[in-house]
């Protein structure tokens, strides 16, 4: 079974702090912090991002009444080369660092990491956090918005925002039930305008193979949010579902058509990027588990692991998606 079971996870605190546009869409009031433009009153898009982790930790710090010191180990992510943000915010903390990336489903890779650390008492607290933003993305792997290249309407509007977390082995009232792997999955797709399609066959692995593995269906969770498979990819993934004769029950749904209001924003097919699943699961989803709308859900953050180079090349797009489950604790 690849499905790893936690029985002493818990969420001590959480955060997430998000950009202008994001600051427009139907979960603003959820977020701890927006900012009123991309530059987050920084110099650079790269340091606006690098503020932005700064602010997410901080608030996620102070709501668990924590220091820096008290924590065992910080393990983070983001989009930029080399994780240029994560590695140059980390810098400033006294405390063991693990960087790690799986593009947009870097939110549920290091939360699950820091879990094991939590569970198998490597660490009694574990700070997790990833980060994206539109220019910086958009430079990397595109064209710098600068340029005013015109977009395909298949393409998702990074999101740009930041979001942390911090895992204890202390009861709390939202605990971390298990976490899903995901496999490396290539269905031939290589057009970077269109990465929802790209993700969709490897949110459909992960999410049939933790089903298998947990002997669960749609009926046991609250809600199943993939991370941002766009309006194309998510109708994709619904499809391949409903050929296994699936029955989702209303309850799949996807991060990256929440953070917006698709039909009154201008984001083509939706939101994507780090910050896309982490940013909505640690307000609203998390929200809902905490006043006791929700039980069990289940986030399943997808990444399409392209590079710019290997698509000049023409190689197609390999993509995993990594499940993250949260439950409400018995402890209120």
């Amino acid at each position: 079974m690849k499905t790893i079971l936690f029985s002493n996870v818990y969420v001590r605190s959480r955060s997430a702090v998000a950009g202008a546009l994001e600051a427009k869409g139907p979960l603003k009031e959820l977020f701890d912090k927006t900012y009123e433009d991309n530059y987050c009153n920084e110099k650079s898009f790269e340091k606006a991002e690098r503020a932005m982790l700064y602010d997410a930790c901080d608030i996620a710090l102070r709501k668990g009444a924590l220091k820096p010191s008290d924590l065992d180990v910080v393990i983070g992510g983001d989009l930029i080369n080399q994780l240029t943000s994560s590695h140059y915010f980390a810098r400033d903390l006294p405390v063991p660092f693990i960087g790690m990336y799986a593009a947009c489903a870097t939110s549920s890779l290091v939360i699950g990491q820091a879990a094991m650390w939590v569970e198998h008492g490597m660490a009694k607290k574990a700070l997790a956090f990833t980060s994206s933003h539109v220019a910086t993305a958009e430079r990397q792997f595109r064209f710098p918005n600068e340029y005013g290249i015109q977009k395909k309407a298949t393409t998702t509007s990074t999101v740009t925002g930041a979001g942390a977390i911090v895992l204890s082995d202390e009861p709390d009232q939202i605990r971390v039930s298990a976490f899903t792997p995901g496999r490396i999955v290539d269905w031939d797709h290589s057009d970077a305008n269109d990465m929802g399609v790209a993700m969709a066959p490897a949110a459909y692995d992960t999410l049939k193979r933790h089903l298998q593995e947990t002997n669960t269906d749609f009926s046991d969770y609250d809600i199943i949010a993939t991370g941002d498979l766009s309006q194309l990819g998510f109708s994709f993934l619904m499809d391949l579902l409903y050929q296994d004769d699936i029955n989702v029950h209303n309850h799949l749904h996807d991060c990256g058509l929440m953070i917006y209001d698709i039909n009154k924003q201008e984001v083509f097919c939706g939101g994507s990027g780090c910050a896309c699943s982490m940013c909505v699961s640690m307000s609203k989803l998390l929200n809902a588990l905490a006043d006791g709308t929700y039980k069990r859900i289940m986030v399943i953050a997808t990444g399409a692991l392209l590079s710019p180079v290997a698509i000049q090349q023409k190689e197609s797009i390999p993509c995993i998606a990594h499940a993250i489950c949260y439950e409400r604790s018995d402890i209120q």
